[in-house]
């Protein structure tokens, strides 16, 4: 402890909750020497198809802080199968189903979580053992678009409330119980709403990526003690991918305004409107839908999850990752 910090003081607080924090951190540097002989299995032309819009992210990038992750998890999920194993044997289970390995990654509006996501099922699908490696984003599980309308919560779209969590359970459930096929609802972020009939197939994956805004957000505990299970419940690890306020800001009206060139010049875009409006109309839009809507979800709902993740990536202002925090075992 610094010796001018007294008992109760601002320093102390921090110099203990430095000591006794669950997490070891790790700089960019420090974590990039723990790639080992990991070798790199994605050429520069598949991370620039990986990549969102507004989202850059280069081979160096991959190489440093990817390739450390992609050695770290196949650690873990031979570990995990290994558990599993046992445990069916220990059960005298006649027959073994197989266990998807879960990874659920969170984190803000415009973080990067696509990026990520993508980057990151690439590299675990080119393994030696080339695993089947599935990707799921909680997109679906959005409320329709009338339903929300109706409960008066298109504002808050993207809020934990405006989620089927019943029907996100139910898919989670059913993929770790190794249930050969799944489905879950489709997405289209052109038409910002669940495609009708359409769905987003899972069979039998060995990984499986579940990518969204709240995911590891817990629910509210009963007094009587009734089992009320969590989305993170299922996961066997977890990523928060972390940002500035004011990067995040930035980064999502940067993002609206090249959508404004590109996604909602599409005559089938719910954001058609905005592609039209002079310049400086767009930049207040843009401003207002980050300040009352993402702004508040991230403060109330997402930010407060980042502690319950196995894995933290901090960015810095130009999206390169800084700072990576591993959870102690």
């Amino acid at each position: 402890m610094n010796a001018a910090a007294l008992p109760g003081s601002v320093e102390a607080i921090l110099d203990a909750s430095d000591r006794l924090s669950p997490y070891r951190r790790f700089s960019r540097e420090e974590w990039a020497q723990l790639r080992a002989d990991t070798p790199l299995t994605l050429k520069a032309e598949d991370i620039e198809r990986l990549q969102s819009i507004n989202d850059p992210i280069s081979v160096e990038e991959v190489v440093a802080i990817y390739l450390p992750l992609s050695r770290l998890l196949s650690l873990y999920v031979a570990a995990t199968q290994g558990l599993f194993k046992a445990t069916q044997r220990f059960l005298l289970a006649e027959r073994e189903t197989k266990a998807p390995y879960i990874i659920g990654l969170a984190g803000s509006v415009a973080v990067g979580k696509s990026t990520t996501a993508r980057i990151l099922a690439a590299l675990l699908a080119r393994w030696p053992n080339t695993p089947k490696v599935d990707l799921v984003t909680t997109d679906g599980f959005l409320l329709p678009n009338a339903e929300l309308t109706a409960n008066g919560i298109m504002e808050r779209k993207g809020f934990p409330e405006s989620y089927d969590t019943a029907a996100l359970l139910r898919f989670l459930h059913d993929v770790k119980a190794g249930h050969k096929r799944v489905t879950a609802p489709l997405y289209s972020h052109l038409v910002y709403d669940r495609v009708p009939g359409e769905e987003r197939v899972v069979e039998s994956p060995d990984i499986l990526i579940v990518e969204g805004l709240n995911v590891l957000q817990p629910a509210r505990l009963p007094r009587d003690g009734t089992a009320i299970p969590f989305v993170s419940d299922f996961f066997d690890f977890s990523i928060y991918l972390d940002g500035h306020e004011d990067d995040l800001h930035r980064w999502y009206v940067t993002r609206f305004m090249r959508l404004r060139q590109t996604a909602f010049r599409d005559p089938r875009s719910y954001f058609r409107k905005y592609a039209e409006v002079p310049e400086r109309e767009a930049l207040d839009i843009a401003d207002r839908l980050w300040t009352t809507i993402n702004l508040p979800n991230l403060r109330e709902n997402i930010l407060p999850t980042r502690q319950r993740a196995s894995l933290i990536l901090t960015k810095g202002a130009s999206h390169r990752i800084e700072s990576v925090a591993l959870r102690r075992l």
